[in-house]
């Protein structure tokens, strides 16, 4: 139920609209208690402007803390240079967000709420605790202590006829006029967590192009499926120590060493998360994506083949593979998945498929499995301080704009970065007379 003294009382907030005793005064709305959400809640409060946060969520964070489960994965300490090209097509438009609060920026916000940090072998930055759920605490905190009004149990639905927002509550309709609207919902993965991407059609409603909301950081169904054999053995074992390449029809490449996951239909994981746009991209052109799997990447093909040739006497395949080469489990599953029965005995060619195992993708598994989405709002669409430029007023923060980036803590950077971004365009145009 709303937490503000001038809200109407009663079980039925049926055309409720609520007034404020000075324009000035107006508190900004802003829809999304994410990280965007919260920390455009933040830069306005610190400001001293009246702020109320809606979600439709019994709490807020839901999805922040579920990325937290496992290590709250905060942003990444490479060079700023490098960090920015992590989000392809759209570093340029990000860029100035970044510069302004970027990796470094936010691990001192973490340090002011009592969160001290540190850096990973592989660079990615976390929590010393490695959870999320201290970090949100004190944040809350320091929210509600700044004035910061939350109204949790409130969808937002759109605007009616008349302008107005509409909210469903657990006390029925709520309608509210405000000049402000901050809108940071989401995409639309794992929408069991508040993020369902239904924003898009009452975006597109009043006139706002919306580019196709697609999973990003995703796995992939290989064609055809794997054999029951291979998926009854090895579903949910990773590949470790990989290498995959892929190319495709426009003659981008990737290439990375790491590890993914098999899975029932087909594969998922860092890896293969890290190609996933390029992957995606080629299914969409293509009706189908390649990538090739080196199970060795520390031996050069020559080395495999030799020790491929080697005599192995009475010893099995299986036991020759893993006495010269290492090879067991799921990488051995893997070329017996792969190569008929011949090929095994001829070690030209089965050298040649353990430094370049050929996988062929049929499709990306739904967009409510995925870690993040691609496709939202374009920033072409919006003014330098996200405001909608067909919507004045109307502001767009976080994942639902169109950007897109690998996990390593640039999607959690990115969406506070442009919380901090469509903050400042409040402001700016709040100081702007007329």
């Amino acid at each position: 139920m709303s937490d503000h003294p001038n809200a109407p009382s009663g079980a039925c907030h049926d055309a409720a609209r609520w007034e404020w005793d000075r324009p000035s005064q107006e508190p900004v709305a802003i829809v999304g208690a994410g990280p965007a959400g919260l920390m455009a809640a933040e830069v306005l409060a610190q400001a001293g402007v009246p702020v109320d946060v809606y979600d439709a969520m019994p709490s807020a964070g839901r999805k922040f803390l579920l990325a937290g489960k496992g290590g709250l994965n905060l942003t990444h300490a490479e060079p700023a240079d490098r960090f920015v090209q992590r989000y392809g097509d759209r570093q340029a438009n990000l860029a100035s967000a970044l510069q302004a609060f970027g990796p470094e920026r936010l691990r001192d916000w973490a340090q002011g709420l009592g969160v001290s940090t540190f850096v990973g072998t592989s660079g990615r930055v976390f929590p010393t605790d490695m959870k999320a759920a201290p970090l949100l605490r004190a944040w809350l905190h320091r929210l509600r202590e700044a004035g910061v009004r939350f109204h949790m149990r409130h969808r937002w639905t759109g605007w009616n006829a008349a302008g107005e927002c509409e909210f469903t509550t657990p006390q029925g309709l709520l309608r509210r006029t405000t000049p402000t609207l901050v809108l940071a919902l989401g995409g639309a993965s794992w929408a069991r967590l508040g993020s369902d991407g239904a924003w898009v059609s009452w975006l597109a409603a009043r006139g706002v192009a919306v580019a196709p909301l697609q999973p990003a950081n995703c796995g992939f169904d290989v064609a055809g499926g794997w054999s029951a054999h291979f998926a009854s053995r090895f579903a949910g074992q990773p590949f470790k120590s990989v290498a995959i390449q892929a190319t495709d029809g426009l003659g981008r490449q990737f290439q990375r060493k790491g590890e993914f996951v098999a899975t029932a239909t087909g594969v998922e994981g860092s890896l293969v998360y890290a190609a996933s746009a390029l992957l995606r991209d080629e299914i969409a052109r293509s009706g189908q994506a390649i990538f090739t799997l080196d199970l060795l990447p520390d031996k050069p093909a020559e080395r495999v083949l030799a020790e491929v040739a080697h005599p192995r006497g009475a010893r099995s395949l299986s036991s020759h593979l893993k006495s010269r080469l290492g090879l067991d489990g799921i990488k051995m599953g893997l070329l017996h998945e792969v190569l008929p029965k011949d090929a095994l005995q001829q070690p030209e060619r089965l050298a040649a498929t353990i430094k370049a195992v050929p996988i062929r993708l049929a499709a990306a598994r739904p967009l409510d499995e995925a870690i993040s989405t691609a496709g939202g709002v374009p920033f072409e669409a919006l003014t330098h301080g996200l405001m909608l430029r067909d919507l004045p007023g109307v502001f767009c923060a976080g994942e639902m704009l169109d950007w897109e980036a690998p996990t390593g803590g640039y999607l959690l950077t990115a969406c506070f970065a442009s919380g901090v971004q469509a903050a400042h365009g409040v402001l700016s145009r709040r100081a702007t007379p007329g």
